[in-house]
């Protein structure tokens, strides 16, 4: 890990011999481009850093452009987490966020985690599913990568973030064993309109019956057969985000009596919303 550190630091450093800080705050200026991402810093960096949300709430990832008072916050920051799984918002913005603060470390969020589809050759993974952070397993490694950013900005404070990310780890960990325990095994399939769990499914032994498919709305004849498989699997719930139209996902709702149940993948009081998800997912 010394050797990793050390890498990180030769790789990302430009001969700055200060932490730039965030404004006149005295903190150490993170950027994150999600909501569950700002909760992670903020448990391990505690009082000691100043979180900027590149995408804020209710903001599609897809869409997403960043405000000027936002690229302000950029430039002053010590450090950017990007999600680094792929999401539409970085792949358009990242070469530009960067290139306004060349001090600024950058550190890949998805580092060490197996992402779902996509062209392993592709470096920027466009055309996974980006949505990593959505199992706590995943979130783990992603609090790893964090932490290990944090400390390459901030050395004097690894001690305190240290004591911090093992506080969250262990909080991680009690999460993952209440959604174990809250996931029936009857539970082997939920319906979806967009495909944000994809790694939840994974790390739990689902299967989500997505209604847009690579970002493109069903075709008519799409519609009929999920109605079909709706039924022979006798789905009653439809799970939508409060990100994305639900117009199709209404339409199949209408034809099987189904009710649509919102999850917002992007909360950011990530164990609550996580652990609040699984329980309507067991409900179903």
């Amino acid at each position: 890990m010394k050797k990793g550190l050390l890498l990180l630091i030769l790789l990302m450093s430009t001969g700055c011999t200060s932490v730039p800080q965030s404004g006149s705050t005295g903190k150490i200026g993170v950027i994150v481009s999600i909501l569950p991402q700002a909760e992670f810093a903020e448990k391990i960096g505690g009082d000691r850093v100043a979180v900027t949300v590149m995408i804020p709430p209710g903001a599609s990832p897809h869409s997403y452009e960043p405000a000027p008072s936002q690229l302000t916050q950029v430039s002053t920051a010590s450090l950017y987490c990007a999600v680094g799984s792929g999401i539409e918002f970085e792949l358009a913005w990242m070469d530009r966020i960067t290139s306004m603060n060349k001090d600024m470390v950058v550190i890949d969020c998805s580092k060490g985690i197996e992402l779902i589809s996509g062209d392993p050759d592709r470096k920027d993974h466009s055309g996974t599913d980006p949505h990593i952070w959505l199992s706590p397993g995943n979130a783990a490694k992603i609090v790893e990568n964090m932490y290990q950013g944090l400390i390459a900005v901030d050395p004097d404070s690894t001690e305190y973030y240290t004591k911090n990310r093992e506080e969250y780890l262990q909080e991680l960990q009690t999460l993952d064993n209440k959604i174990r325990e809250a996931l029936p095994a009857s539970l082997t399939k939920i319906m979806v309109y967009h495909p944000s769990w994809g790694y939840f499914c994974r790390a739990y032994g689902l299967e989500q019956i997505p209604i847009e498919k690579e970002g493109k709305e069903p075709t008519p004849q799409d519609i009929a057969q999920l109605i079909d498989l709706a039924r022979e699997e006798n789905i009653r719930v439809i799970f939508v985000s409060p990100q994305v139209n639900t117009q199709s996902a209404e339409v199949i709702a209408r034809e099987i009596g189904a009710k649509l149940v919102l999850v917002d993948p992007l909360e950011k009081d990530y164990v609550e919303n996580l652990l609040r998800v699984a329980y309507l997912f067991a409900e179903v």
